[in-house]
């Protein structure tokens, strides 16, 4: 099953100048966590999470009407196309650890997200005697390799100071 097929086709984003009030405000109206941030060449240079913002407001001590998405947002963006097949979008969740993405066309532009929540709701099989179209091993591969913790390396100079 291709991207396009399980993507979530109208979604919600912000611009790099976009305060984080403004984000939150969107997040809450789209019921997400996540939003792909599209610059003014309308292609995606960022994603800001629910998270990144919980984080900038509860450690940087100013009003999120006056913090911009661009100073929180990841500038490294993992995303697919609405042609990939869904486990190749798999493939990218595993390998950046993330659990969205944004779906970007041939002209790089914003044109769906795909999260882990959509793989599993549509991934069952479409009736009897047909297959799943992603396993569930699949998924449950995927999201352990997303959610595994990585600890800080520890160098034996710091182990031993």
């Amino acid at each position: 099953m291709r991207v396009v097929e399980m993507m979530m086709g109208t979604p919600y984003f912000c611009r790099p100048e976009s305060n984080l009030g403004e984000a939150t405000e969107l997040m809450w109206k789209g019921n997400c966590g996540f939003l792909p941030v599209v610059g003014s060449e309308e292609k995606v240079v960022g994603v800001v999470t629910d998270r990144d913002i919980c984080i900038a407001l509860g450690t940087q001590g100013r009003p999120s009407g006056e913090v911009p998405a661009a100073d929180v947002m990841s500038k490294r963006v993992y995303s697919c196309a609405p042609e990939d097949d869904v486990r190749v979008a798999l493939g990218t969740m595993r390998e950046g650890r993330v659990r969205r993405l944004p779906v970007i066309n041939k002209e790089g532009k914003l044109v769906g997200v795909i999260s882990m929540d959509d793989v599993l709701l549509r991934a069952e099989a479409a009736g009897v005697g047909k297959s799943a179209v992603v396993s569930a091993e699949e998924i449950v591969n995927a999201f352990r390799a997303i959610n595994t913790h990585q600890l800080p390396m520890v160098t034996a100079k710091q182990a031993a100071a």
